[in-house]
């Protein structure tokens, strides 16, 4: 199942990718640049203010996620607790700071192994679907007062619309 899962950075809408608290010299669109989880460049997300991060990342077209990845070679900056919500079309961060399950699709306590190693972080499925944007909130990290992540995947399926249209607009042609 897993072998059909592919990077949804693919179909990002990249004019509506923004990061509220990001560092102006390290950005979220630096490190989704190449559409990948990019583990050689020296690019990175780093948290401005304090370890809050707000990361809003919206799609094309609609899609069903699976699991993401977040990467982080700095312990102390690593996050260790996330927020996900899905499909608002406007979030900030008094929106998120309190929120619990089912307000917000997913909180998860992430591991410093998980975050070093950039593993698949598997997320609850049956409410990552039609997903049109996703929303990461990260609450806490390691202990510094600055969060770092230096790669993030989104991993899934497109859920068909955009995609398919496109192939039969040609055919009528």
């Amino acid at each position: 199942m897993d072998e059909s899962l592919e990077s949804l950075l693919v179909v990002l809408d990249p004019p509506q990718l923004n990061c509220l608290n990001e560092d102006n010299e390290h950005t979220l669109k630096s490190i989704v640049a190449d559409k990948r989880l990019n583990t050689s460049s020296d690019a990175y997300l780093l948290s401005d203010v304090d370890e809050q991060l707000l990361l809003n990342i919206p799609f094309n077209q609609s899609v069903r996620i699976r699991s993401i990845v977040l990467k982080g070679s700095v312990p102390a900056q690593q996050p260790r607790l996330i927020k996900l919500f899905i499909n608002r079309p406007t979030l900030g961060f008094g929106d998120v700071e309190d929120a619990m399950e089912p307000e917000a699709a997913q909180v998860i306590e992430l591991t410093e192994e998980q975050v070093s190693q950039g593993k698949r972080i598997p997320l609850r499925f049956v409410r990552f679907q039609h997903v049109n944007s996703l929303h990461i909130f990260v609450g806490a990290n390691g202990g510094d007062e600055q969060t770092r992540i230096d790669g993030i995947d989104v991993l899934g399926t497109p859920s068909g619309g955009t995609r398919d249209l496109s192939g039969l607009r040609n055919q009528q042609e």
